[in-house]
């Protein structure tokens, strides 16, 4: 059965007054006969958590990759915070990208780099010289926001695996981004701290009213993070909804993500 014949559940409802932050229009992509995004189309609003769902090898990473300009769609358009990615140059596309937020998976942080080092490291890299005077505020108030106020001088050895990503969670907020992508924030946490996360991904977003696209297979935490999920299947926007709406639904493909 193709997506569009499914019998859809009604949309989420977008935060009232939010604006569109990012719009996934027809998109497409191929890998030789690899048809791997077959007319995926998705919205998220500002203040808005989008979780999206699919099985292994489904194109969530190659969707990830099309929006933030890594990988050309072969068709369709991406517009973030009301630019068409494709119109834009290189340093265009950096200074968009400075705007978003990125929870690795792996949390990537440098091992060899203090929690200090590490915070300031983006900093560096997106400011200008004569505004390092607001580094230690700006260190200081990312570090509150994970709870870990004490860590600053710390190696990333020392800290447990909820700490890292709570720290990687820091690194991203410093720069204070609109849009948030989160690659699966909970993978390799117990079932407490992968709670613990989840619950800091909503304080986030209700602090600072950002928008957030979240992939992920730990349905405990689709359950507490998501205002709305959308599946990725056969290339497309399979299905969307609440989580309840899609925990309901009656074709298997859907349902059988919420036994």
């Amino acid at each position: 059965m193709s997506p569009g014949t499914l019998p859809q559940p009604a949309a989420a409802p977008a935060p009232r007054n939010a604006e569109v932050v990012l719009t996934l229009e027809h998109i497409s992509k191929s890998f030789g006969d690899n048809h791997v995004l077959r007319d995926f189309s998705l919205e998220l609003h500002r203040g808005e958590n989008v979780v999206v769902l699919g099985k292994s090898g489904s194109g969530k990473s190659v969707l990830v990759k099309c929006m933030i300009g890594l990988l050309r769609p072969d068709a369709g358009r991406i517009t973030v915070l009301g630019q068409d990615i494709s119109t834009l140059d290189h340093e265009e596309m950096d200074q968009l990208r400075a705007r978003l937020g990125f929870l690795f998976q792996s949390n990537a942080l440098y091992d060899s780099m203090t929690v200090r080092e590490n915070l300031v490291f983006p900093l560096r890299r997106q400011w200008l010289a004569d505004r390092r005077d607001q580094e230690a505020d700006l260190v200081q108030q990312a570090l509150e926001d994970v709870g870990l106020a004490d860590t600053a001088n710390k190696l990333p050895a020392e800290l447990s695996g909820g700490q890292r990503k709570r720290i990687a969670l820091a690194r991203t907020l410093i720069l204070q981004p609109e849009i948030i992508l989160y690659d699966e924030p909970t993978t390799g946490l117990d079932p407490i701290t992968a709670r613990e996360i989840s619950a800091l991904i909503r304080q986030v977003q209700q602090k600072y009213n950002t928008a957030a696209f979240i992939i992920s297979h730990d349905m405990d935490s689709v359950r507490l993070v998501a205002d709305r999920v959308a599946l990725l299947a056969e290339g497309g926007c399979y299905a969307q909804g609440t989580y309840e709406e899609l925990a309901r639904h009656e074709d298997p493909r859907v349902h059988d993500f919420f036994t």
